[in-house]
């Protein structure tokens, strides 16, 4: 089933992490791969077997860049794969309002998939066939402490992701969520302490965060998710969801069974106690 949605894809968050990966392992698969970021390389490079990555300069909150970048995108070639890896985090108590670094995490991890969605998808639909890949995350099934507002980010693409496929399935058009756990990746650097050492909150928040990055740069190589993603552009019925790693697929199996107040104390254990 190789290039069975064609042979060029389009990936946001192409210069870093799950998204590099990505573009990586596709291109060297023999696909054209246009590497969407805000700051991209200047060069196209290419790969053995006619694969290539060819950067394109996309700030997925400027709907100016987006309409700029995806025309300049399908003057060029017939994308038929979308792949949403852009995203970022910050850390703050759920009861916190920090308005723009909310504003901006809503507009890169929720609205910015909604805004390259909506130019590509009226193509796709054209064009009779193709897939979106959307990268959420794990964390949209768990209610992680002091991570509250990325969460339900990821809960929103989630439920988004769901809808979509139903409403696209008559264009040939598939949908899939791709959910890895912790990833060592620049996303965990990059994460903004969005919290005042004033407030009651402070300490518990940054020992939280202290130790979930030590999960996450002791967690799996963006490569796993990459691979993931990859697969699903050989499936003519790609599922629904995909969870990253066999340890994170039997972790939210058992959520479907435990009681609320027993996910909440493991959470508060591993995040908040000791």
């Amino acid at each position: 089933m190789k290039y069975l949605y064609g042979k060029n894809v389009f990936l946001t968050g192409g210069s870093s992490g799950i998204g590099l990966a990505a573009a990586e392992l596709f291109a060297a698969n023999g696909y054209t791969v246009f590497a969407a970021s805000r700051n991209p390389p200047t060069a196209a490079y290419d790969f053995p077997g006619e694969g290539e990555i060819r950067p394109v300069k996309l700030d997925v909150c400027d709907p100016h860049s987006i309409d700029t970048a995806i025309s300049s995108v399908l003057s060029q070639a017939d994308v038929g794969i979308i792949v949403h890896c852009a995203g970022i985090g910050i850390a703050c108590a759920a009861e916190d309002f920090p308005p723009e670094a909310v504003s901006r995490l809503l507009d890169t991890n929720f609205y910015g998939v909604l805004r390259v969605n909506s130019h590509f998808l009226p193509y796709l639909r054209k064009r009779g066939t193709g897939l979106c890949v959307i990268v959420g995350s794990l964390a949209s099934l768990f209610p992680i402490p002091f991570q509250s507002h990325y969460c339900a980010t990821k809960a929103a693409l989630e439920l988004y992701s769901a809808t979509l496929r139903m409403e696209l399935r008559g264009y040939g058009i598939k949908v899939s969520m791709v959910m890895p756990g912790d990833t060592n990746t620049g996303f965990t650097g990059a994460r903004a302490y969005e919290i005042d050492e004033s407030s009651p909150y402070f300490n518990a928040c940054v020992r939280a965060v202290r130790r979930m990055e030590k999960d996450e740069f002791n967690g799996r190589h963006p490569i796993s998710a990459a691979r993931v993603v990859f697969k699903l552009s050989a499936k003519k019925k790609p599922p629904a969801r995909k969870i990253v790693g066999f340890d994170y697929k039997l972790l939210a199996f058992l959520r479907r069974f435990l009681p609320d107040r027993l996910v909440e104390l493991i959470l508060r254990r591993m995040y908040m106690e000791g």
